[in-house]
């Protein structure tokens, strides 16, 4: 399987979720590692896109597209065990609990979870502690210019 990531190229290209640590997300707390990734190059767009300013045209992102073996089992997180309002922004401390504990338990390398920026789609979290992590592998990266329009 692959899943795409759109990362800024200021950053070194591996995976690793020390990123996510610095400040927690929606699937994280502050102090927890873990890699977002996304089924496609759209919604790995989308993701980082409601993070940036409209003020000016974000430069020098990359595209990362990840494959995931056929032989490393994905856990799909149940939607409807998700708490109300677990798409709000800023995140609820229980959506992080869930991505924190999915690292703790340390039973599965990849969780499929909902998107909160786009409804229908999903993003897969990576645990970079797990036995399996290294069967996952960076098959390309490709420099990503946004199309201005989306930013009038």
């Amino acid at each position: 399987m692959e899943v795409f990531r759109l990362q800024n190229s200021k950053y070194p290209l591996e995976l690793s979720g020390k990123g996510a640590a610095t400040f927690g997300a929606r699937w994280n707390s502050k102090g927890t590692e873990i890699i977002y990734t996304a089924h496609g190059r759209c919604l790995a767009m989308a993701e980082v896109v409601v993070h940036l300013s409209l003020a000016m045209l974000p430069k020098g992102f990359k595209m990362t597209t990840i494959l995931i073996p056929d032989d490393v089992e994905i856990y799909t997180f149940e939607v409807k065990k998700l708490p109300l309002g677990w798409n709000v922004f800023p995140e609820l401390n229980e959506t992080q609990l869930i991505g924190d504990f999915f690292i703790q338990q340390m039973k599965h390398v990849v969780m499929k979870v909902p998107s909160a920026v786009v409804k229908g789609d999903f993003n897969y979290l990576l645990n970079p502690f797990h036995a399996d992590f290294n069967k996952i592998i960076i098959a390309s990266q490709e420099d990503f210019p946004f199309d201005k329009r989306i930013f009038k």
